[in-house]
């Protein structure tokens, strides 16, 4: 088979400068290190199953199949007519594995990630399904690679085959680690003593070339690697060598290099003017990684007031056919650093499908609420995403372990849609239009006046107005005005956006809304425009008061 990555070792970018972002952001009991540290996570325990997938997200889907539920039953429609989720599937496992032409053994790394991502996706049917005999073809595909394998050779692309197929075979046999008959310290040990030395030694020496040789994925698929063994074998140190080289490794897989240059809402990928199969791979990688961290209560992906975020969305909204802005991006590569620039973003292959963009949707919009349009407009592409084999028999098409419409999809909360009438005008309700806020008799479309009404964004004891059709969309006031804005997670505008519900200033019975920011000031209305006011007399007082209906 062809090697897609041929000659990707001879290019490759570069920062002389360390990551200037110092120490994890920590959520769920995990403590980071103090000012001045590296940025190593110390976690207490291990959560499992606890890598991309925890218990909640193998119930949803479950819940979800059974109840014939879009977009999930989408995905697991597409998952069980993969050849790869045959519970018939036969491991094909051998002593060593090569990638990369070294002149002397032919590449067969292949074999390897067709059975991972075939132990990984029989192991995703049995969870939902309860079907044991595709629990037994992930243990018997598992086991018999566990029991074989000795070595990982090849040209300088073993680091690739290291990385990637390090990282998805720890989660295939994540799901299966406490059932009988899986041999997960033998598992442990091949992780161990087959994958991690290549995982360690690339981001350590990087073949001997310039700390900026190699694209971010090389450094990517590495590090997740190393993190998701750390995390199976239940070896802090790995997991914390993981951690630290995101903050601050010298490779172009560190969170300050991966980003070069932040452009307001977007954020320029390291390997844009490379080529988009390639942005594209990083930032599922990228994500992966992200999230295997998350799921042990360590959030990497608001680091840099979230610039993985806006990475995505530069990625996403340029092959959604959309132009972005690009800065001269230098590096250089080789053993003598060479100097080498890009000047344009490539093009090529500009709009490609790879099943990479749920995961970042599930947890900006999702999870946060913020407004991600670009890499909704993608997920309009490929959702229901695959998975091994679906994107092309070579190894382009197993970079991502996928399935993320099935395995990552979560509902917005609350899910019920309100309006807000007013009291003094009540054929009148607040609706947006052209992202300005006002009272409107005639609502046209009637969605410009529905509202989600979710735990306040900088405060959960308050409440923020999602808009019903344009997700990610809030209520702020700016200047005293109102407006409908995005949200790009930053505090000011959490802050803004954020209102504490009390009893009506005109009517107890019904509702006023004080400002988070500006505990002096509520929502009203003046010549039927919404504005942030204080409030001194009854008309002011029945302008502010709103009830909240379904």
């Amino acid at each position: 088979m062809p090697n897609q990555h041929q000659n990707e070792s001879r290019r490759g970018p570069s920062f002389n400068r360390r990551n200037l972002l110092r120490g994890a952001v920590v959520a769920g009991g995990l403590a980071a290190v103090g000012a001045g540290g590296v940025g190593v996570a110390q976690a207490q325990s291990f959560n499992h199953p606890g890598q991309l997938l925890q218990a909640d997200e193998f119930d949803r889907m479950e819940s979800a199949v059974q109840a014939n539920r879009e977009p999930w039953i989408s995905g697991w429609n597409r998952l069980t007519a993969n050849s790869h989720s045959s519970s018939t599937w036969q491991p094909r496992a051998v002593e060593r594995i090569i990638r990369g032409d070294n002149g002397t053994d032919p590449e067969n790394y292949w074999l390897l990630y067709n059975d991972m991502h075939a132990a990984y996706q029989n192991g995703l049917r049995w969870k939902i399904s309860g079907d044991t005999a595709h629990r037994d073809a992930a243990i018997r595909i598992l086991n018999a690679w566990s029991g074989t394998l000795k070595e990982i050779g090849g040209w300088t692309e073993a680091s690739l085959a290291a990385g990637i197929y390090g990282y998805q075979a720890a989660n295939a046999a994540e799901i299966v680690r406490n059932e009988a008959g899986f041999d997960r310290a033998r598992f442990q040990s091949m992780l161990a003593n087959v994958f991690y030395p290549l995982n360690n030694d690339f981001l350590v020496r990087r073949h001997g070339t310039c700390d900026s040789h190699y694209w971010a994925n090389w450094d990517l698929c590495n590090m997740a690697a190393i993190l998701a063994i750390g995390i199976f074998n239940e070896d802090q140190a790995k997991f914390d060598e993981a951690i630290e080289y995101f903050w601050n490794g010298k490779g172009n897989g560190s969170i300050e290099h991966v980003i070069p240059f932040i452009h307001g809402d977007l954020a320029q990928w390291q390997e844009s003017g490379r080529d988009q199969a390639h942005s594209i791979m990083g930032i599922g990688l990228m994500a992966e990684f992200m999230e295997m961290a998350w799921n042990q209560g360590v959030d990497l992906y608001s680091a840099r007031d979230h610039a993985f975020a806006k990475a995505a969305e530069y990625v996403a909204r340029y092959n959604n056919g959309h132009s972005v802005p690009f800065t001269k991006y230098v590096w250089y590569n080789g053993h003598n650093c060479a100097y080498n620039e890009h000047t344009v973003i490539s093009d090529w292959p500009r709009g490609q499908i790879r099943p990479v963009w749920e995961l970042v949707y599930a947890h900006y919009y999702n999870r946060l609420g913020m407004a991600m349009p670009n890499v909704r407009e993608m997920i309009g592409k490929t959702r229901p995403e695959g998975g091994g084999g679906d994107y092309g028999p070579n190894s382009g098409g197993f970079d991502s372990l996928g399935w993320g419409t099935l395995a990552y999809v979560r509902e917005r909360t609350p899910t019920a849609l309100n309006r807000l009438q007013s009291y003094n005008f009540q054929d009148r309700y607040v609706r947006h239009a052209y992202y300005d806020v006002r009272l409107d008799a005639s609502i046209s479309p009637a969605a410009d006046a529905q509202f989600r009404l979710v735990p306040g964004l900088a405060d959960s004891a308050g409440v923020s107005f999602e808009a019903a059709n344009v997700p990610g969309y809030y209520l702020r006031h700016y200047s005293y005005d109102f407006r409908l804005d995005p949200n790009n997670g930053s505090s000011v505008f959490k802050a803004d956006a954020t209102f504490h519900r009390v009893a009506g200033l005109a009517d107890g019975s019904w509702t006023s809304f004080r400002s988070h920011s500006h505990p002096d000031r509520y929502i009203r209305h003046s010549d039927y425009l919404l504005k942030l006011d204080q409030i001194s007399d009854a008309t002011g007082r029945a302008d502010a008061t709103y009830r909240i209906t379904s």
